[in-house]
């Protein structure tokens, strides 16, 4: 079937892969083919995550608000897929010749504070890490002082970190040094088959039956099935591990973004604990860093496909509660992911297909933040 856009979204999607290219060449000049690719990837993951509509926000909000949850089911075979290789790469590939390491960090008190924070930001801001990433690059106006707040937030995190990092915390749990990679994907089938099932349950119970998914209209176009972005999303995380050599993460490029600005205005973070150790970062080129060109690829990707889809319109009036909420989202969202390893793609999603139980702890307490966060936007008229 023949794809028509009109000649301003064409337009647009040109700029896309003209900046993607553009980008992809620069970070092959400053660190070589692998952190090219890693652009690309990037971009492979803005399309996905735009045409599935594949938020994590809007997942845990229904399951609440609707008693629907396709979107869980599909983060649950998202994190199932991705393990079935990303476990054996952990535990084997320095032996194959490819070393892969994962996210496994301790969880403590900070860190469930971290995440709670960041359940709530994600309720009020509209959006998770990737999905504030993809809406942005999608022509949200919202959701670009929601990314600007998260930046702001993540870098204020950094300068008090050494702090927090003084309180209380388990140490950190690799299910695959346990049990083996076997053992490991065993263990994590069978918990979030249960979640799955429990899910299936409260939906039939409140409905009568499963609601009907969405269907893959075009692949080029979307919209895509939850499904259909669930197994892309797969070969996004897997091809990470394969290239970069660890889980896709998406938050720390906002605390090197946020420092580099303050950086170049005179304000001193390398003196700050948590730059001291990574100087470099802050007088590099961001190109060197694989985590901000693949957000960067994310943005673009994502562009792309809002303008393949026919709807890049950017709306530039926003209500006085759009904004504030946009700035609160954004700043509980930024400084709890330094506080808990990350966000639902670096501490939930990159643990869990880590091995990690911290991605466990990250998704109780991030959960129980989106339970007040959800109660919020209700008693905010937000829907």
């Amino acid at each position: 079937m023949a794809v028509t856009i009109g000649k301003s979204q064409g337009t647009v999607v040109a700029v896309a892969a003209g900046l993607l290219a553009l980008i992809s060449l620069g970070a092959y000049a400053e660190a070589g083919l692998r952190q090219a690719v890693a652009v690309l990837i990037g971009g492979v993951a803005g399309l996905s995550l735009y045409h599935a509509s594949f938020g994590f926000t809007a997942a845990w909000r229904r399951i609440v608000t609707e008693r629907r949850g396709a979107g869980l089911r599909a983060q649950f075979v998202l994190i199932l897929l991705t393990s079935a290789v990303s476990f054996p790469l952990i535990a084997w590939g320095a032996q194959l010749g490819w070393p892969t390491g994962g996210f496994v960090f301790p969880f403590g008190v900070a860190a469930a504070i971290g995440a709670f924070m960041f359940g709530v930001g994600m309720q009020l801001g509209g959006g998770c890490g990737s999905g504030t990433l993809f809406t942005a690059g999608g022509g949200s106006t919202r959701m670009m002082i929601t990314l600007a707040a998260f930046i702001l937030g993540s870098v204020l995190a950094t300068a008090h970190l050494h702090l927090w990092g003084q309180l209380p915390k388990l140490p950190a749990t690799s299910l695959i040094r346990e049990f083996g990679p076997h053992g490991a994907f065993l263990i994590t089938a069978a918990v979030l088959g249960a979640l799955a099932f429990a899910t299936v349950r409260i939906e039939r119970g409140a409905h009568g039956e499963l609601a009907t998914s969405r269907k893959t209209e075009s692949f080029l176009t979307g919209p895509w099935s939850p499904m259909t972005g669930a197994i892309m999303l797969a070969i996004v995380g897997i091809a990470t591990f394969v290239v970069v050599g660890r889980p896709w993460g998406i938050t720390s490029a906002f605390a090197l973004w946020g420092g580099k600005i303050f950086h170049a205005v005179g304000i001193p973070v390398d003196t700050w604990p948590y730059w001291t150790w990574q100087r470099g970062a802050l007088e590099n080129s961001v190109l060197r860093d694989t985590t901000s060109v693949m957000d960067f690829g994310v943005i673009l990707g994502a562009m792309a496909a809002a303008a393949l889809a026919g709807r890049f319109a950017p709306v530039w009036q926003l209500s006085r509660r759009d904004l504030l909420t946009a700035i609160a989202g954004g700043l509980l969202m930024g400084y709890g992911a330094r506080l808990a390893y990350g966000c639902n793609i670096g501490a939930y999603l990159g643990g869990l297909v880590s091995g990690s139980l911290h991605g466990w702890l990250w998704l109780l307490f991030g959960f129980l933040g989106s339970l007040l966060g959800t109660r919020l936007r209700l008693k905010l008229g937000m829907g």
